[in-house]
């Protein structure tokens, strides 16, 4: 019998095609599989912009401590940008870790 294009593949043709077709079809999966996972090494490494931790699923490591913490630094950042001056500076400092204010007393 013939066919449109030649004599056709008979009988055999149709597995192969299969077969054909299942082997591009894991190709395209096994690339997209390691794209993927360069990028997602690419994002995670130690300091990579927005990874956000130390890479390959470890948790950040804590940083040394800063000289001050919360209150102290708003204050700090009040007198480097001069919004108050140095004896307010020194007095809500001091009025935070519980001591009198340096300086001479108010009556």
């Amino acid at each position: 019998m013939m066919y449109w294009y030649g004599h056709g593949g008979g009988g055999w043709m149709w597995p192969w095609m299969v077969l054909g077709n299942l082997l591009v079809l894991a190709a395209i999966v096994v690339i997209v599989v390691i794209v993927v996972l360069f990028f997602r090494a690419l994002s995670q490494r130690p300091g990579a912009p927005g990874s956000g931790h130390g890479g390959w699923g470890t948790p950040p490591s804590p940083g040394p401590p800063g000289p001050r913490s919360g209150p102290e630094q708003i204050i700090a950042e009040r007198y480097a940008r001069g919004e108050i001056d140095e004896e307010e500076y020194e007095r809500r400092l001091a009025t935070l870790r519980g001591s009198p204010p340096p300086g001479p007393a108010h009556p």
